[in-house]
């Protein structure tokens, strides 16, 4: 018999390890990264009291959740527990929400027409790029710092015209996650742009890559290129900035991986032009 209930912590170990697995790539730090955001934001999938499966539904506010890291074990699906599962979750969340507040998430080209009957709608594409060795072009400009140096609350501002909510501590933990080059910059006191690099079980992932122009995105992703140390680099920009587009065929990035960003209800107002990469596919 199939039961849904609150997940545990070392459950979220489990699923992260499973989405390891499936090929996701998750950084080095997520499960204890993920759990802060919200540890009452996942449900677990159990048979006969044995986990199966799990998924997140994270309220980042009032208004705004995400539903991601959705995963079943690979021996139990095919019979409809997923669905049973990826219902409760939409629905549980909904309830953790003001009326009218705005669910996205990130779904594969194959789950789209699920996610459209239980009432999402695409909003725009997501597409990693992957870039294996840095450009001989790159170089350090100088107005490129440590993220950490730059007063917290000008970030905070930056970010929230990127983000649909507010979100002081799970930003601060993310800038500060072990392993992670956070980078910014400044010119004239006036913060341009930032962007976080996290290890991850293969490579480096850049997420959130938020900048106010083309030309200081390439200057943080030079900045990046120069710390990669021989690992890849993989970007997940959004179809409806062209110039994150732009920035991956400078540098003649692989595409890898591509999703829907789709949302139940209405999308939230941001600054697309300088959303550049977004902070990662699993919380949002």
């Amino acid at each position: 018999m199939a039961e849904i209930r609150a997940l545990k912590f070392e459950e979220l170990q489990l699923i992260v390890d499973w989405a390891g697995k499936e090929g996701w790539n998750p950084g080095l730090n997520d499960v204890e990264s993920f759990w802060n955001l919200d540890p009452e934001g996942f449900l677990a999938l159990c048979e006969n009291d044995k986990f199966i499966g799990g998924g997140a539904i994270i309220r980042h506010s009032d208004d705004y959740g995400f539903m991601g890291l959705f995963i079943v074990d690979e021996p139990f699906r095919g019979r409809k527990l997923g669905t049973k599962l990826w219902l409760a979750r939409r629905d549980q969340l909904l309830s953790r929400l003001k009326p009218g507040g705005t669910i996205g998430l990130d779904g594969v080209d194959a789950m789209v027409t699920f996610y459209e009957k239980g009432g999402f709608q695409q909003y725009t594409r997501h597409r990693r790029f992957q870039l294996t060795e840095p450009s001989p072009e790159c170089k350090h400009s100088e107005t490129v710092c440590d993220l950490k140096t730059v007063n917290f609350e000008t970030v905070l501002e930056f970010d929230r015209r990127c983000f649909p909510a507010s979100r002081p501590q799970p930003l601060s933990n993310w800038i500060h996650q072990l392993g992670a080059i956070s980078l910014a910059v400044v010119e004239n006191e006036t913060l341009n742009g930032f962007g976080v690099m996290r290890p991850c079980r293969v490579g480096w992932k850049i997420g959130p890559l938020f900048a106010d122009t083309l030309h200081t995105s390439d200057q943080l992703f030079q900045a990046f290129q120069l710390q990669q140390a021989g690992q890849p680099i993989f970007l997940d920009i959004p179809d409806n900035n062209p110039q994150a587009i732009e920035l991956c065929r400078k540098y003649q990035m692989e595409e890898v991986f591509g999703c829907e960003r789709m949302y139940l209800g209405s999308p939230p107002k941001l600054d697309n032009e300088s959303i550049f990469g977004i902070t990662n596919l699993e919380t949002g």
